[in-house]
């Protein structure tokens, strides 16, 4: 990518009014964000056609903070540090309008390794090579770029409706959250105390599984917790004719799988939802050679910490049991590592049905939904320092009525977040977007 594709991505429309031209009221602001859709097309299509990688998202990130100066932002770059002390892409812009509260909205950056599919003319078709040094696809198959283009028109209509709203907008470009290691590198590099702790924490995400044209909300739980698990199961490798000389880790390893889909089923309180997948496995080099040992992958999702716990300690021990049962030495026992954990995003009660109120209102009783809450994890969570501050993600509708409609009827999902195939239906998406979280913001802001 150039950066000077992305200065030509968004040519007009983001100039904040001249001392004393009035902004527009309160009830024009659905009309305002329709004005702003020629401009905010074209900042989605062109940031759909150039993804960047998680941890990699400098021609991005520099797009957002050049825009986001344009509108007399405050901005910083380069905010964040990753656990190897690499340098992080965050973006915080701040506008400070006099004494109040301190609002902080928060959008993603970063794309997927996934090859589009969806046909567009718009279309990605940017190749990259991974951190593995393997030559992979990218594309926004997440959204990303539809958070981006929304938070840039709210962005807009703030700078523009000072007079409606008092305190300190803190808008936060997040690098790596497809990774879930962006919000804690921004935390990690002081980002509350060099830009200010906020009293509200505000995002959305879109979905696949809500019309577009709306947004849904709740309190409570929304998305699980994830935790990366890498199990490692050893034996004593040998010759594939003669079995019984060694220890076979890929039997122990296929006996784990199964023992593992037990342990939710049979050893969790029906009522704490949680998700256990084994989503990789290797092991072995031949098929006449019995291996020393087999790795395995798992990915394991809850909305309560206990419960997260209490899995992990099951795996560890049903992992062992299953070795000490094939006799394996104890100096080959299986090892279990957590790789990477994020918290569940917990939005809060109180702040929920502010949110919901306002988006009621902004844009109508009947395109404000019920949310349900869905195993997928976000980093978004850590802003709140463990709901010590009070923080709401809603979903924002991205799918087409009448084919959302075809497909629960059928039963056949329609693409979503992750696939190849996802194109959110993006004019009411992000002129919806806008609306509504603008309309939150300025009540935040009181």
């Amino acid at each position: 990518m150039k950066l000077s594709l992305f200065a030509l991505a968004v040519c007009v429309g983001f100039a904040i009014p001249l001392a004393g031209q009035s902004p527009a009221g309160p009830s024009d602001l659905a009309d305002s964000a329709k004005r702003q859709l020629p401009a905010l097309t074209a900042t989605y299509k062109h940031l759909h056609e150039n993804p960047e990688l998680s941890m990699h998202e400098e021609q991005t990130a520099a797009f957002v903070a050049g825009e986001l100066r344009k509108l007399g932002y405050a901005v910083t770059e380069h905010v964040g540090k990753y656990e190897d002390g690499a340098q992080a892409e965050g973006v915080v812009a701040v506008l400070e309008n006099g004494a109040g509260p301190r609002l902080l909205l928060r959008t993603e950056l970063d794309a997927l390794p996934v090859e589009e599919k969806t046909g567009l003319d718009y279309a990605s078709h940017v190749k990259t090579t991974n951190a593995q040094g393997q030559a992979v696809s990218v594309m926004h198959a997440c959204g990303h770029d539809l958070h981006m283009t929304v938070l840039l028109g709210v962005a807009k209509e703030l700078g523009e409706r000072k007079g409606q709203w008092h305190g300190t907008l803190m808008l936060i470009g997040q690098p790596a959250e497809e990774m879930i290691r962006g919000a804690k590198a921004m935390l990690a590099d002081h980002l509350y105390e060099r830009f200010g702790r906020p009293d509200f924490v505000l995002s959305e995400h879109d979905s696949s599984e809500v019309a577009v044209g709306t947004i849904s909300v709740k309190g409570g739980p929304l998305l699980a917790s994830s935790t990366g698990i890498n199990v490692t199961v050893r034996g004593i490798g040998g010759h594939g004719s003669a079995p019984q000389v060694g220890k076979d880790p890929i039997v122990l390893a296929a006996e784990f799988v199964m023992v593992a889909q037990t342990i939710v089923s049979r050893q969790v309180d029906p009522q704490e939802p949680a998700v256990l997948t084994v989503g990789m496995i290797h092991g072995g080099t031949k098929n006449n050679i019995i291996p020393d040992e087999v790795t395995m992958g798992l990915t394991l999702r809850s909305y309560s910490m206990a419960v997260r716990d209490q899995i992990l300690a099951a795996i560890k021990r049903e992992a062992k049991g299953l070795a000490e049962g094939y006799e394996i030495p104890e100096n080959r026992m299986p090892t279990v590592e957590v790789t990477e954990t994020t918290p569940a995003t917990i939005n809060d009660t109180a702040m929920a049905e502010r949110v919901r109120a306002v988006a009621v209102a902004a844009l109508g009783k009947d395109r404000v939904g019920e949310a349900k809450a869905v195993m997928g994890s976000e980093d978004v969570g850590l802003f709140t320092l463990d709901g010590k501050i009070p923080g709401v993600m809603y979903w924002l509708g991205a799918s087409d009525p009448a084919k959302l409609e075809e497909s629960h009827r059928t039963g056949v999902s329609l693409p979503g977040p992750h696939s190849a195939l996802f194109a959110p239906v993006y004019a009411p998406a992000i002129t919806t977007g806008v609306t509504a979280m603008t309309a939150v913001a300025m009540d935040l802001l009181k």
